[in-house]
């Protein structure tokens, strides 16, 4: 299998080339000014330390490495990450963030833990994101941290194949006032600004995002539509934050809306381009930390509210009048969802070599109303037409209001039993109110063999909650079980970091797991009916080959085998490489070209359709690199420069001929000023 076909292998060559040959002699250090400092992450353990002894396989992605690789959605950014794959659902287009061969395979994506800022932004009708985060912009992203693997003894549910933490910038991050606007195919357009300074003693940080876009329109055949059409992709978005912080307390406000979102390949594999729906969602925090509370005692607590609301202003055609009539079946699924979260935690390091950290807290989490107009109801299994679109909220109901209690508690100790090496034990239990509690520990050894080498054994157990879809959903195609048991997963991790050489760090990690109770449609009902295990590596390089020229690539595999059936488990790619080159060819410029190569997706068992084709795509970015803020800053990017054909799974027994294609060529240009 080659990796790179010829055209993208020459122009990454070239770029290469051409950057030996113009380096001049900047100072080493430029290098993280360039670069971002990608060498402390603090998702792994609740506080910040070295990457390469963090007791776990994370990445970290800098507010430069987003700039760098020509990004504007966080979708694009985690498709860089090793051993994660973003597809995407036939529904509106959601991005899936496959982690290690798990996450594929459905319209939701709750076995990834989402957070901003440390803190869940999962909705409970669903058990993920929620629509609220299509399209998630960046400007006002500092750094976003991700672990490959189980999380559940320091964060809980569903940090199961691996957790995000999307990091927001800090007045500190962003001093002064920037606005910018970007234009681009698919007749997308955002402005922004962002501020980051003093009001009176404390510290601020505001940001400000209005964008839309009539996303991408590729063709795509249906299943109960035999005419092809255009996808329908786009939306209209706001974005908002504010950050505050005095002395010890911190305040943290963000606000999210897709308005007109429309239905992507259509909710029920019907195109419908004249539907959409709204997502809105609110989210603040109030946080207070004292690292010096006592002799040896660090102090924090906080509390996080979130509201989110999915509404259809439009009733959607669920199927058109060609395919049942005479009216076609139309629906509007609504929701609202408000959640409450308390937590506390402390650090203690009064014991020679241990850092032991505990915490403590309760969430409340109510989908406290639901709304469901349609013009049909199910006789005999069958959708029947019955009259004009009209609410069934309270005689037949696509779930009613359910609220979720959940108490937990955890204990971490870091213990530095010998010079060079560091045992992470942790446990954390979960009590919940409606399907009883879960406990799930981790170890993980760090040895630091070398000035130059750390080695590490990783161990955890992780679950995901059963989502109130899944327990409560009224939906004879798909009814919820209250019976439903926690997807468990146990993971076995080995990983060495070796610096090579001054010039180039080299990452490797081996994993192995076993995950159980998974939660699949077995006829018409959800239910605990699948169990799959796999492995994998994942081995990454950095080369800085000059001061002026870096060498990033990363090459995954991983093997995800279906229980039932011994075949693979369908979805996700066994081999995914990534390379990009970053050369500042100028004082006041820099080019950037990335090339991402996807291999070998198998169908789900029982699909007896064709492998998903492999491809390869090739972005190329060129911009200012000394940002100064009396001048306007440029930034042009083209993304999949050969325009190569892209396709994503669709699900099976939904069969779409052809699957999900994804965007061809496209390009943007961004301005942004210092005001």
């Amino acid at each position: 299998m080659a990796l790179i076909f010829p055209k993208t292998l020459f122009a990454l060559a070239a770029l290469a080339w051409a950057a030996s040959a113009a380096a001049q002699g900047t100072e080493e250090e430029e290098l993280a000014l360039i670069y971002g400092d990608n060498s402390t992450v603090s998702i792994a353990t609740g506080a910040s330390q070295p990457l390469r002894r963090a007791p776990a396989v994370a990445s970290v992605i800098t507010a430069e490495d987003i700039a760098a690789i020509g990004a504007t959605t966080l979708a694009e950014v985690l498709e860089t990450v090793p051993g994660m794959h973003v597809s995407r659902a036939s529904i509106r287009y959601t991005p899936l963030f496959v982690i290690r061969g798990i996450g594929g395979g459905g319209q939701t994506n709750p076995q990834v833990l989402m957070l901003q800022n440390g803190i869940p932004v999962t909705t409970m009708y669903n058990g993920d994101r929620g629509s609220a985060w299509t399209g998630v912009p960046l400007e006002n992203v500092a750094r976003i941290e991700v672990i490959r693997g189980p999380g559940s003894a320091l964060y809980g549910a569903d940090a199961y194949a691996g957790v995000i933490n999307v990091i927001t910038r800090t007045a500190g991050d962003a001093p002064g006032t920037t606005a910018g606007v970007r234009a681009g195919s698919f007749d997308t357009q955002d402005a922004w600004v962002r501020h980051g300074g003093k009001w009176g003693a404390a510290d601020v940080a505001a940001y400000l995002r209005v964008g839309s876009t009539d996303g991408i329109k590729e063709t795509i055949g249906t299943k109960t539509v035999p005419a092809p059409g255009p996808l329908n992709t786009g939306y209209d978005a706001v974005d908002g934050s504010l950050n505050l912080s005095l002395d010890k307390w911190r305040f943290r406000a963000n606000y999210k809306l897709r308005d007109r979102l429309q239905t992507g390949a259509g909710i029920s594999s019907a195109l419908d381009p004249d539907s959409f729906g709204r997502a809105e969602e609110v989210a603040g925090d109030l946080s207070w930390t004292d690292p010096a509370f006592a002799r040896d005692w660090a102090v924090g607590a906080s509390a996080a509210y979130l509201y989110y609301a999915f509404t259809y202003p439009t009733n959607v055609v669920l199927l058109p009048p060609s395919v049942k009539p005479p009216d076609g079946l139309i629906g509007g699924p609504n929701q609202w969802e408000r959640q409450l979260r308390l937590s506390g935690n402390a650090t203690y390091t009064g014991f020679a070599g241990h850092s032991l950290r505990l915490g403590l807290g309760h969430d409340d989490l109510d989908l406290y109303k639901a709304k469901t107009y349609k013009n049909y109801i199910f006789v005999a299994g069958v959708p029947t037409v019955v009259g004009p679109v009209a609410d069934y909220s309270d005689t037949d109901p696509h779930i009613r209001p359910h609220q979720r209690r959940v108490d937990y508690l955890y204990a971490q100790d870091e213990w530095r039993f010998a010079r060079d090496w560091t045992l992470t034990a942790g446990l954390r239990r979960d009590n919940y109110s409606d399907f009883g509690g879960t406990t799930n520990p981790r170890l993980a050894l760090v040895w630091e063999a070398a000035y130059d080498l750390t080695a590490k054994l990783l161990y955890g157990r992780a679950f995901r909650a059963p989502s109130f879809n899944e327990l409560y959903g009224n939906n004879p195609v798909a009814n919820g079980d209250p019976g439903l048991r926690p997807e468990t997963i146990n993971t076995l991790e080995a990983a060495l970091s070796w610096q090579a050489r001054k010039d180039t760090q080299v990452n490797l990690s081996l994993f192995s797991y076993q995950a159980k109770n998974m939660i699949r449609l077995v006829g018409t009902s959800w239910a605990n009916a699948a169990a799959q295990h796999g492995g994998g590596m994942e081995l990454e390089a950095v080369w800085d080959a000059s001061r002026n020229l870096r060498l990033t690539g990363n090459y995954s595999y991983q093997k995800s085998i279906d229980e039932a059936t011994g075949q693979d488990a369908g979805y996700a790619p066994r081999h995914h490489g990534y390379l990009r080159a970053d050369w500042r060819f100028s004082p006041d410029w820099s080019a950037h070209g990335q090339l991402n190569w996807v291999a070998d997706r198998a169908r789900a068992p029982g699909d007896a359709r064709p492998p998903v084709p492999d491809y390869r795509t090739m972005d190329v970015t060129l911009r200012t690199a000394a940002k100064k803020p009396d001048r306007w800053d440029i930034a042009v990017s083209v993304r999949n420069l050969f325009d190569a054909q892209v396709l994503e799974p669709s699900l099976f027994p939904v069969q779409i001929p052809g699957d999900l294609p994804q965007a061809g060529r496209s390009a943007w240009v961004q301005l942004s000023h210092g005001l």
